[in-house]
């Protein structure tokens, strides 16, 4: 993968010493976060957002309408918000990023 202003060009395949290609990715994962491709350095939250939907719905499954929507939102802070802001204060976000970081921590009482 390639960050910077020469990043589309194509450049040939890493050999290792027995032989085999390693072809070059679009974007790599590093502790949880997915760091992509670009002429900038940009992380992708694509993963996160369907983890967290995941989680949610999982909990929504569980629970259905029998909780109050206390819990709801209790189990949703404890579960699910955890899995949004992890990694979140590594990377420069853009404005679209920022407002919903807003919402996340107001959901959090920060």
């Amino acid at each position: 993968m390639r960050i910077g202003p020469r990043n589309d060009y194509t450049v040939s395949n890493i050999i290792t010493c027995d032989g085999h290609k390693r072809p070059w990715s679009n974007e790599i994962r590093y502790l949880g976060t997915y760091i992509v491709q670009s002429r900038q350095f940009r992380c992708s939250l694509d993963y996160t957002k369907k983890s967290f939907f995941r989680s949610l719905n999982a909990i929504f499954s569980k629970i259905g309408r029998n909780a109050s929507e206390e819990v709801m939102l209790e189990l949703i802070r404890s579960k699910c918000i955890l899995i949004l802001i992890y990694g979140l204060e590594c990377f420069a976000l853009y404005l679209q990023k920022v407002i919903l970081n807003h919402w996340i921590l107001l959901l959090i009482d920060f």
